[in-house]
C-alpha cells in the first residue's frame, strides 16, 4: 500500500515573502527570466490540443504578462484575465497590455480567486504552482472556476529543480537555502483530489551554465526565485559557509561553466464535463497514467 501523497502546506512557503520578493523583481524580472519565457513557449504550444477558442482565458501567476499578450493574440476576441498575487508584477504586465490587444489585469491570491464558478474557459499557469503553500486549494479554485469541458494547461518546478545548488549548500551547512519542490506523482494526486478531469503530466529537464555560482544566485535574486521557505536562515550568511558551498559547486563544473538543472512537470486537465480525449503526447514523448507512477525512491 502506497503513502498518501505529500500535501503541502502554508507551513512550508512564506507567503508574504514570497509576494514581496517578485514585488521587488518585477522591474527587472524580464532580463533573467530565460527559463521562464523558454517554458512559456513550451506551454503555448500544449495549447493546441484545445479546438474551440475560449470566451475568457485566466493567466494565472502572469508575472510580467508575456503570456497573456501571446493569449490576446491567439484569441483576440476572447477575455484575457492576468492575474499575480504580486502587485508589482500586475503593474509591469500593463505594458503588454496594447490598445488592440487588451487584457484584465487583476492582483490576488491563487488559493482565493475573485472569479465567477464556471466562469473561465482556459486556464494557463506557467512555472507559479511551485510558489503556492496550499496545492489542494489552488487545484480546488482551478476546478471552481473552470467551466465544465474547460482546459487548464500548467507547468511548474519538480524537486530536481536546483539539485546542485542543495547540494552544495548541504555540504556547507544544514539549513534550508534552496525552495522544495513536489514531485509530479504529488501534483497529479493534488489535480485528482481537486476533481479535475483526464489528467495528462510529463517531466521535462532544463539545464542553464553559469561562469560561477554567485552569477546564478544573482540571476535567482532578479527573478524574485530565492528562499522563501520556513525555516530559512536568516540574515546574512558567514563568508565560510558561502566559499564551503562554492567549493562544493565546483565539483559540478564541466567545460569551463556551471551547470543548474530545472526540473519541470507539465500537465493537462479538464473541466468537470471533459469534452474529447485527452491529448496526445508530441512525438518522443511516452507518457503513462498516473496510477502507474510511483513516488519517488519507492517501487510504482
Amino acid at each position: 500500500m502506497q503513502p498518501p501523497a505529500e500535501r503541502r502546506t502554508a507551513e512550508d512557503v512564506d507567503t508574504r515573502a514570497m509576494a514581496r520578493a517578485f514585488d521587488r523583481a518585477s522591474a527587472g524580472y524580464d532580463v533573467s527570466a530565460v527559463l521562464q519565457a523558454e517554458v512559456r513557449s513550451e506551454l503555448l504550444d500544449r495549447l493546441e490540443v484545445r479546438s474551440a477558442p475560449p470566451a475568457r482565458v485566466l493567466d494565472l501567476g502572469c508575472g510580467t504578462g508575456h503570456a497573456a499578450r501571446a493569449l490576446k493574440r491567439r484569441h483576440p476576441r476572447s477575455m484575457v484575465i492576468a492575474l499575480d498575487i504580486a502587485a508589482g508584477m500586475v503593474s509591469m504586465a500593463r505594458r503588454q497590455s496594447g490598445w488592440f490587444r487588451r487584457f484584465e489585469r487583476v492582483c490576488a491570491a491563487a488559493e482565493r480567486l475573485p472569479l465567477a464558478a464556471g466562469s473561465i474557459d482556459l486556464v494557463y499557469s506557467n512555472l507559479m504552482l511551485q510558489w503556492c503553500p496550499d496545492l489542494d486549494a489552488v487545484f480546488g479554485e482551478i476546478r471552481r472556476v473552470l467551466a465544465p469541458g474547460g482546459l487548464l494547461v500548467f507547468s511548474t518546478f519538480g524537486p530536481d529543480t536546483l539539485r546542485e545548488l542543495r547540494a552544495a549548500w548541504a555540504a556547507a551547512d544544514g539549513a534550508p537555502h534552496v525552495n522544495r519542490f513536489i514531485d509530479l506523482h504529488d501534483v497529479g494526486a493534488a489535480v485528482m483530489r481537486a476533481g479535475l478531469a483526464e489528467p495528462v503530466l510529463d517531466v521535462q529537464h532544463y539545464t542553464l551554465t553559469y561562469p560561477d555560482v554567485r552569477a546564478l544566485m544573482r540571476d535567482l535574486k532578479a527573478i524574485g526565485a530565492h528562499n522563501v521557505a520556513h525555516g530559512r536562515a536568516r540574515g546574512l550568511t558567514g563568508r565560510g559557509r558561502l566559499a564551503a558551498m562554492e567549493a562544493a559547486y565546483e565539483t559540478f563544473r564541466r567545460d569551463g561553466r556551471l551547470p543548474a538543472t530545472y526540473e519541470v512537470v507539465f500537465g493537462t486537465a479538464w473541466g468537470a464535463a471533459p469534452r474529447g480525449a485527452p491529448p496526445a503526447a508530441p512525438a518522443g514523448e511516452t507518457r503513462v497514467p498516473l496510477s502507474a507512477i510511483g513516488r519517488r525512491g519507492r517501487d510504482a
